[in-house]
């Protein structure tokens, strides 16, 4: 799906010559901030070029892992391009600036980069709304907490992790209006001692359900499953690593997104916009739920994922209030793509700050 947009478009001598380049050399790179086999984010990124890899035959890909969100990756995509890349994967939220850059140097290649709200001549963005899904997350927290005290650990605070501390918060609220969510920043996309130090100390504070938004959840799972408490997931289904912890999740799905841009490059159909997938879509997925997620939480979580599904029930929609009691959004006025794609505020309920 591609949200309106007012985009640059592509000049016809620049896309003909693009889309040609592209189909005579199937060479795709990716480039991963962390580890590839990290059993989160990188992991659900590197699926989406397995997908991509298995169901275009012939087609050649390339990947780095551990790359910084630094002047480092443009010597990376520059590398790849050199080894024939006529499309890369920008992965990672700190990369579209050089994935900008890089492209005003090479017309000839295709960026897609991993959110954001900025476009060039041959660079588009993708990303997918996994709120809705961590709406529905935080409504089995909500229902499984006994202290109405969550935990969420998050790496930094960019846009897309803030909004799921936000979605997470008031799905819960949704059960216990109560409900309150203490946020602890790691200052790192992976940072295993840090994130374990951060589950303990939360945990030692009475909160009994944490969400996450790291790199990997291993760490944060395996935490809260040795002290006794519960963990919701993100970016990949981590249950088998926590099976009593894990109540739920939200996951990603890239691949079909993936395959559909390389087509499109290759046909010459492709225009640089923003393109969002969702849970309506399946590029979001909302995970199984774990044992302790009560029957009638599980009917009342469905139930909402299929006003979800069906439009009748928007999460991103007044009224909305901000921590300090500010109106965001009065009743029944929707969420703008701008507001919500730069969201820099916590909402009633969340405890922390955003820096």
């Amino acid at each position: 799906m591609t949200l309106p947009r007012s985009i640059r478009p592509l000049a016809l001598t620049a896309l003909l010559a693009l889309s040609a380049h592209a189909a005579q050399a199937a060479t795709i790179g990716y480039i991963y901030v962390g580890p590839e086999k990290d059993h989160g984010y990188n992991t659900s990124m590197d699926n989406g070029r397995r997908f991509v890899e298995k169901n275009l035959p012939g087609t050649k890909t390339l990947h780095v892992e551990n790359i910084p969100e630094t002047a480092e990756v443009e010597k990376v995509m520059e590398r790849m391009i050199k080894s024939g890349a006529t499309i890369i994967f920008a992965t990672s939220y700190g990369y579209l600036d050089y994935a900008i850059s890089l492209g005003k140097k090479y017309p000839k290649v295709a960026f897609l980069h991993a959110g954001g709200l900025k476009t060039g001549d041959n660079v588009g963005t993708y990303w997918a709304n996994s709120d809705d899904a961590m709406y529905l997350a935080g409504m089995a927290a909500g229902a499984v907490s006994k202290s109405g005290k969550l935990g969420f650990i998050a790496a930094f605070p960019i846009p897309q992790v803030v909004r799921s501390i936000n979605a997470f918060t008031l799905g819960a609220q949704v059960i216990n209006p109560k409900a309150t969510t203490s946020v602890v920043w790691t200052g790192g996309w992976l940072q295993p001692a840090k994130e374990a130090e951060a589950a303990n100390s939360l945990i030692d504070a009475g909160n009994d359900v944490i969400g996450e938004q790291v790199d990997s959840p291993i760490t944060i799972a395996q935490t809260a499953e040795k002290r006794g408490i519960h963990v919701v997931g993100k970016d990949v289904d981590v249950s088998s690593f926590a099976p009593q912890s894990v109540l739920t999740g939200a996951s990603w799905n890239w691949g079909p997104t993936m395959l559909k841009l390389v087509k499109e490059i290759q046909a010459g159909t492709w225009k640089p916009s923003h393109v969002r997938g969702d849970l309506k879509d399946g590029t979001v997925v909302l995970d199984k739920f774990g044992p302790a997620v009560p029957a009638s939480a599980q009917k009342a979580i469905l139930a909402k994922k299929d006003e979800i599904l069906k439009d009748k029930f928007v999460v991103w929609s007044g009224p909305l209030k901000a921590q300090d009691g500010k109106e965001l959004l009065p009743a029944g006025k929707p969420m703008g793509m701008e507001m919500l794609e730069s969201m820099q505020f916590f909402v009633q309920g969340v405890n922390g700050t955003i820096k």
